[in-house]
């Protein structure tokens, strides 16, 4: 019986030990740990400014990706691959983009040369 009861006595220990930690332990983590406010006013002026300016541009960028994921969300597809499929679509849209861009600054360019009355092979 003897035996039974310090068995008992070393599941109880066992068990208190275990919630202080399994309790406590977070508990101590949230009491320590400074908060977002205590933070920025640790920062000095001049990154308190920096930061407060950059709030709103921040913020943006995370609605429109929250936005992005979204909509990547939808597709049948694992998100990864919708995101690569959009990046290379948004990629071949810029290279067409700059594309055009060139093609029509050639055009203004021919056009200023026809104007102005001088050959192509002409050089200014």
């Amino acid at each position: 019986m003897a035996a039974r009861s310090g068995r008992l006595g070393t599941w109880l220990k066992m068990l208190a030990v275990g919630g202080v930690v399994c309790v406590g332990g977070p508990a101590f983590v949230m009491w320590v740990q400074p908060t977002d406010e205590e933070l920025f006013k640790r920062y000095n002026p001049e990154l308190q400014k920096k930061s407060l300016e950059r709030r709103y541009e921040k913020q943006k960028d995370f609605d429109d990706f929250v936005t992005q994921l979204k909509e990547y969300s939808k597709s049948d597809k694992p998100i990864w691959i919708v995101q690569e499929e959009a990046a290379r679509k948004r990629k071949e849209e810029m290279l067409r983009q700059d594309f055009l861009n060139a093609e029509e600054a050639k055009a203004r360019k021919e056009a200023l040369r026809k104007e102005s009355g001088l050959s192509p092979d002409a050089k200014s």
